[in-house]
């Protein structure tokens, strides 16, 4: 692994670990619906700039390709939108750590739809997580919902994978401009719905000593924790191994998530959630290590992007 992709790696990380904090930093003032419209619509804008760069083919319509991509926008759509809520119920440590459930929904879905069998050591991996969950405690008291949300939202996340491992794509191509466009379509109706929210009023930062303006934040989530997210990876996956970058994705990206949650907003979480996050982030680890060999030319988990 060169330096560069290491660095950029590093990039990706963080910006797709940011994700949590450019919603809270909207403060409620945009409804979370109209504020994944946005964030996908300049993602989207970014990607038809720039990925035709990256990958050195033009960004031609996908006429043969329309179904997956039409069903990809989709996904991404639900998945974010569903992400992005989780982080307005809770704290950021909580959404990434139940997140990260997501393995396990994909492991499932791969073996009931995919037929991809199940080995031994996979039961003792499951035990490990279900400790995990149960120590995190997701039920626990105000925050129920919210965990919850998230824990679903591994569940999306999840058939978003085995689609895209269905049809043999990744997210390296240009068609995941064209599905992130169909994404944004789908969330459109939220300005009518919910209201454009006031992306012009200003917030005082007492740290900053300054007023920000909501549309940072916008621009934040959009082109940083989304577009440059899926663009980087883009670009990582040249020259590192989609299996090696789904590892590295799954531990790394929660922990600077919850890092950036204690820095920005001195979230602490719970011992409980730490002990259990662990067991069930090393227990994701785990199973994607064992369910990857063997898969290295079939697709690359989705980046979990805003």
């Amino acid at each position: 692994m060169t330096a560069q992709t290491v660095s950029l790696l590093a990039l990706v990380t963080i910006s797709e670990a940011t994700i949590g904090v450019f919603v809270k930093l909207t403060g409620g003032l945009i409804p979370i619906q109209t504020l994944n419209f946005y964030a996908l619509s300049l993602a989207a804008l970014l990607l038809f700039g720039f990925m035709p760069r990256v990958t050195g083919k033009p960004l031609r319509f996908p006429r043969g390709n329309l179904t997956d991509t039409l069903m990809i926008g989709v996904l991404i759509a639900a998945q974010i939108s569903v992400f992005n809520y989780a982080m307005t119920l809770v704290p950021i440590a909580n959404a990434v750590i139940f997140w990260s459930i997501a393995p396990f929904f994909t492991f499932i879905f791969s073996a009931v739809f995919l037929g991809e069998k199940a080995r031994p050591g996979h039961v003792l991996i499951f035990l490990v997580a279900l400790a995990g969950v149960a120590i995190a405690n997701p039920l626990k008291g105000g925050e129920m919902a919210g965990n919850l949300v998230a824990l679903g939202d591994g569940a999306v996340y999840a058939a978003m994978v085995t689609y895209l491992r269905y049809e043999g794509k990744s997210e390296a191509g240009n068609d995941i401009a064209w599905s992130m466009l169909i994404a944004a379509i789908v969330l459109s109706p939220s300005t009518l719905l919910f209201g454009g929210g006031d992306i012009l009023h200003g917030i005082y930062y007492e740290p900053l000593g300054m007023t920000v303006p909501v549309l940072l934040w916008v621009f934040g989530l959009g082109v940083v924790s989304t577009g440059f997210a899926y663009l980087g990876i883009s670009m990582v996956l040249k020259t590192l191994d989609a299996n090696i970058y789904a590892l590295i994705d799954i531990i790394v990206s929660p922990l600077v998530a919850s890092f950036l949650g204690y820095l920005v907003f001195g979230d602490i979480p719970s011992s409980g959630m730490v002990l259990g996050g662990a067991m069930l982030l090393g227990a994701g680890f785990w199973l994607t290590r064992e369910t990857s060999m063997g898969m290295e030319n079939q697709a690359v988990h989705p980046c979990q992007c805003a």
